[in-house]
């Protein structure tokens, strides 16, 4: 975690563990680890990961297919909801932005870097990687499962005029850089986070600015879930929030809310703080093939206060009433046919 350093307290082995519920991929594990350990830290109770295969780990079907936006959460939630698990974490950008009834977003801890990142063939950069297969004669092929991150390669590359192909992918980290260092493919894209959490941050040869790549909204961001029953637990988890990243998800969340779309729709969105002063605001919409691309930004004074959520969310929703006025419906609903 990333967060302020917490007091720790003596762990007590005759308490009952907590049990936090997570999905079996590896990243999750390592994310819902390191939750444990500070909730540990805090509470002093020990905590037992409990595995759960949501329907995003099972289907091999492309995001956009089978919804994107709730597939690796659902299955979470249910077993919160029956009581099978305590707490749940999730990585914030897959939940859904409307708001589950009888649960409780307890804790938003300090966000990981929310960049995304190339793995690419031989240890080169996007522009390097371009150029050099440019010159064998044909496009960079990257993979990405990502309809966003196909939408801002693919606009840059117009933009520069250079040769690159998206191929859409699926599976693990494992699976994603395999098809790399297997030669199917000469690179793939990935969250920064996702790599960093895992110890993997070596094998990133490129960090794709935010002018080039906005990341999806709440990306590098950990989720911490329990009922509004445990209210107990709640106060205890809340120990693990860091408000300046629960408000400016809030404000990306609230743009994806208001353009009624999903986790694997073609749009971004990035909050940053001014010395936690003003909140900046940036916004995209586009098409995959990135023909079109719409990006817009809104910034204002925010006071990290009780009022801060709802400011940070007010200013997303102004944001997207924008890119909105501007035709984005238009350009997802392009995706959609």
């Amino acid at each position: 975690m990333n967060g302020q350093p917490l007091t720790g307290r003596t762990p007590d082995a005759t308490a009952a563990p907590l049990r936090l519920g997570t999905r079996r991929s590896a990243l999750a594990m390592a994310q819902s680890g390191m939750v444990a350990r500070e909730v540990t830290r805090v509470t002093g109770r020990p905590v037992e990961l409990v595995e759960i295969t949501t329907y995003g780990d099972t289907s091999r079907e492309a995001l956009a297919q089978i919804g994107g936006t709730g597939v690796f959460v659902s299955a979470l939630r249910d077993a919160l909801l029956e009581g099978r698990i305590d707490f749940a974490v999730h990585s914030l950008k897959d939940l859904p932005t409307a708001e589950p009834e009888g649960l409780l977003l307890a804790a938003v801890p300090q966000r990981e870097d929310s960049r995304d990142a190339l793995v690419a063939r031989e240890g080169l950069a996007l522009g390097e990687l371009v150029e050099k297969l440019a010159g064998a004669g044909r496009p960079a092929r990257i993979g990405t499962g990502s309809p966003r991150r196909m939408a801002q390669l693919n606009a840059w590359a117009r933009a520069n005029g250079a040769q690159l192909e998206t191929v859409a992918i699926r599976g693990n980290v494992d699976t994603r850089i395999g098809f790399v260092t297997s030669g199917e493919l000469d690179a793939v894209v990935l969250a920064t986070a996702g790599l960093n959490r895992l110890g993997r941050s070596a094998e990133i040869t490129d960090h794709l600015d935010p002018k080039l790549m906005i990341p999806a909204p709440g990306q590098g961001a950990l989720a911490v879930e329990c009922t509004t029953t445990n209210s107990g637990l709640a106060a205890a988890l809340s120990a693990l929030d860091h408000a300046p990243t629960r408000v400016a998800v809030a404000a990306e969340r609230a743009l994806l809310a208001a353009l009624e779309a999903g986790c694997s729709a073609p749009v971004a969105a990035l909050a940053g703080w001014n010395h936690q002063t003003e909140l900046r605001l940036e916004g995209v919409v586009g098409t995959p093939d990135g023909a079109a691309l719409l990006k817009m930004s809104a910034h204002g004074p925010i006071v990290l206060d009780e009022t801060a959520e709802r400011q940070a969310a007010a200013l997303g929703r102004a944001l997207a009433a924008r890119l909105l006025d501007a035709g984005a419906a238009a350009l997802m609903g392009e995706r959609a046919r």
